[in-house]
């Protein structure tokens, strides 16, 4: 779709009815809620008495099937069992119903054909509504009915009624829109699901010293290092330079881990014995269920640890005397565990519960539905998508139900979330469910939005379409829209204010900073785990899906990518390049009145300098209320244009989207790294401009040319005089008049002052 029209890409403000009200800019003609409604047949199946045997014992292997029109569901069956009790839920979307009357059939398990045991009938018309906060509707009774409608022996209790997607017997019901999927099993992979986040923590391990370590070679010195396992992490520290029995290393390993604590942390003493080759002088394991806890900067007590040898066959070495290991370990709970990008972080609170400060806000989310969906399989010759979203935030992960076999999916689920912080980001990402028939196992990302809470005002409805846009290998791809109702309420302006003067991280981050690389890579520790823990549930949100949301290879090098980010600071300078022209046109007296009324606010605001301050922010203030009338009223999207997708070269996309390490052709690679050390030698020579920028100014003072600096200490020294007996406004304005001296006083050659600096010696001499 490279080439489209940019509005294809566009945010596009609608106008549903939700909740049976309808959005009248910023305000609700009615009570309502974020979502359209929908309605339901609901049946719920309890259980049966006194079902008819098929043979003298009595026993049968019944079940129910309730059908409505070409709609059939099943509950499961029991064995020899003629009070059975199900409990199930069955629901039938309004807009789907084919027929006038609902059946509800018992029927007998059998090898051949199950046999019919009873029937009970519903007119629709009949049938109640019901609709939330109304409690439950009590189930009945009822008498099955043989084919001709008589009376039988066996009783059905049920419950019958027409209700919404808001009912609480929603979330579990059999959905007509499943019925493809066929089966208890199946119907759960397709459900609605809130998934929590696993609560994680940075454990940090300080590996002090060790004492009387035993090494098998007794006429060498160890080179001795400590090597930390936690599950399938690990980490080593240097190799102590003690070179002793007693080797001594004061280093900081960190981990992430999750509750419930699993794994144990595993502290391994080795000996480089040869290049490739180690030696385990002893190894202790230690349960993290026994760590400390802290919620500050305040280091917990050293504890020493007796390490056991192992032998080749893996037992214990018996004997009184053991090696130790004196460390400090901590699980520090007053950081916050970055499992996302920083850039579009949901949740900024630290680990401990204890240091949460209370919310701000309430953060409510409509998922409407999606529109002019990508097909993503085809099943029997037909080109289809089985489509769910994804919405994370904070430590709730949300999911909807797969709507099967559409392009144009309804889900119309609402979710909420506490706000702790509004300078953060919810992220929705839609996918397609590759665990059905027809897929691959593999759930293919269809697209994601974020929204920025921050860009958003307070207690106002955001109801727009957002394009689907994904980058691809082709070039920029838009695979449909999704529908969203938004809504951030303020529960006390005065708390959310005073957020923007906290720090964004917990203080730990501060007062025992971390580095960008220990960051990083304990990222990538907390995502994996993130990744695992959610792949467990049931119905698994699997890694593919997870890793996506969290945007995981973001910092893959992109051609593409880097030149955006130098367009965005070109953007965010040409406010300053502008300032600089428009300072130059009046240097050069392009407009002399422009320039004339310049000089004569110059010379007032030397005169009167109290008046500078006051001067600048009454000009800030004014260009803000200026702005107002033009300020945005959307949330921002993504942008193809800022992000250079729409023109993006094949070659910088393939490049983009290969593996690491490289997959591609010899050929191809060599002209990659030759166009990047092009890119990089343009690089290297600003690097070098800068730094030689730097050393003359140094060169000012440091007497590497004994003339330029003695000429340069007696001009400070002559400044210094002058200065002293001029007045400053004096000072000020010569200098003021100097600048902006009309162009018959210039010349075209440079100034003294440039030319003595670019005389000035530098180190680039001295480079080889």
């Amino acid at each position: 779709m490279q080439g489209s029209p940019q509005e294809d890409f566009l945010l596009k403000e609608t106008n549903p009815h939700l909740g049976g009200g309808k959005v009248t800019g910023d305000k609700l003609t009615s009570t309502y809620d974020l979502v359209e409604q929908m309605e339901y047949l609901y049946v719920r199946v309890v259980k049966a008495k006194d079902l008819p045997g098929k043979d003298v014992t009595g026993s049968c292997d019944p079940y129910v099937e309730v059908k409505l029109g070409n709609y059939k569901g099943t509950t499961r069956h029991f064995e020899k069992k003629s009070n059975p009790e199900w409990n199930q839920v069955f629901a039938f979307s309004k807009d789907r119903l084919q027929a006038s009357v609902v059946e509800v059939t018992v029927k007998d398990k059998d090898v051949v054909k199950d046999d019919f045991m009873g029937r009970v009938r519903f007119d629709l018309n009949e049938i109640p509504k019901r609709v939330p906060p109304d409690s439950p509707l009590a189930p009945q009774w009822f008498r099955l009915e043989d084919r001709k409608g008589d009376k039988i022996k066996g009783e059905l209790m049920l419950a019958v009624w027409m209700g919404t997607q808001a009912d609480e017997a929603f979330p579990e019901a059999w959905l007509s829109d499943g019925v493809a999927v066929g089966g208890v099993d199946g119907i759960s992979t397709i459900r609605s699901k809130v998934y929590p986040s696993p609560k994680l923590w940075y454990l940090r391990v300080n590996v002090i010293e060790a004492q009387d370590l035993q090494p098998s070679d007794k006429s060498r010195f160890p080179d001795v290092y400590v090597k930390a396992i936690l599950g399938n992490e690990g980490l080593t520290t240097q190799v102590s330079t003690s070179r002793s029995i007693n080797p001594m290393w004061n280093e900081d390993l960190m981990f992430v881990a999750a509750e419930p604590f699993e794994a144990p942390l595993i502290l391994s003493v080795e000996d480089r014995v040869a290049p490739n080759k180690t030696e385990v002088l002893g190894r202790c394991a230690i349960p993290l269920k026994y760590v400390d806890k802290r919620v500050d900067h305040k280091p917990v007590n050293t504890r020493w640890y007796n390490l056991e040898k192992l032998l080749v066959e893996g037992e214990k070495k018996e004997g009184k005397f053991n090696s130790k290991i004196h460390a400090r370990i901590s699980l520090d709970g007053g950081y916050h565990v970055l499992d996302e990008s920083a850039h579009y972080s949901s949740d900024l609170k630290p680990t401990a519960k204890q240091l949460w400060k209370s919310s701000i806000g309430v953060l409510e989310l409509g998922i409407l539905n999606a529109q002019g969906l990508s097909p993503m399989k085809t099943i029997d010759g037909q080109a289809t998508t089985d489509a769910y979203c994804v919405a994370k935030y904070g430590l709730k992960w949300v999911r909807t139900r797969t709507i099967i076999n559409s392009l144009s999916p309804k889900w119309n689920e609402q979710y909420t979330w506490d706000v702790y912080d509004p300078c953060t980001v919810i992220t929705i990402g839609v996918f397609d469910n590759g665990n059905l028939p027809g897929g691959d196992g593999r759930d293919s990302r269809i697209g994601k939005v974020r929204i920025r809470l921050s860009t958003l005002e307070t207690d106002r409805v955001y109801t727009h379409s957002y394009p689907l846009l994904v980058l691809q290998p082709s070039g920029v791809k838009k695979m449909g829209e999704i529908h969203l109702a938004v809504r951030f309420t303020c529960l006390s302006l005065v708390n959310m204010m005073h957020m923007y003067s906290q720090p964004l991280l917990p203080k730990m981050h501060y007062h025992l900073p971390l580095t960008v690389l220990q960051l990083n890579k304990l990222r990538h520790q907390a995502t994996d785990i993130v990744c695992a823990r959610l792949s467990r549930a049931e119905p698994p949100l699997r890694s593919e899906v997870v890793g996506y949301m969290l945007d995981l290879g973001a910092q893959m090098w992109s051609m593409r990518k880097s030149k955006a980010n130098f367009f965005r600071i070109m953007a965010a300078l040409s406010g300053l390049i502008a300032v600089g022209k428009w300072f130059d046109q009046i240097c050069n007296w392009k407009n002399p009145i422009t320039t004339v009324l310049i000089h004569i606010l110059f010379l007032i605001l030397v005169l009167y300098p109290e008046l500078i301050l006051p001067t600048i922010f009454l000009y800030l203030f004014l260009i803000g209320v200026w702005y107002y009338r033009w300020r945005p009223r959307h949330p921002p999207h993504m942008d193809t244009r800022l992000s250079c997708a729409d023109n993006a070269h094949p070659d910088e996309l393939d490049e983009e989207f290969d593996s690491f390490p490289t997959s591609r052709a010899s050929d191809i690679v060599r002209m990659r790294y030759d166009r990047l050390r092009t890119i990089a030698g343009r690089i290297q020579t600003v690097v070098g401009d800068m730094a030689t920028q730097g050393e003359r100014l140094q060169s000012l003072l440091n007497w590497r040319d004994p003339r330029a600096t003695a000429l340069f200490v007696v001009l400070c020294f002559v400044a210094a005089i002058v200065l002293y007996v001029t007045p400053f406004q004096v000072v000020a304005l010569l200098a003021g008049f100097y600048v902006l001296r009309h162009p018959r006083f210039r010349k075209k050659v440079p100034s003294v002052p440039l030319n003595y600096f670019r005389r000035l010696p530098s180190r680039a001499d001295c480079m080889l």
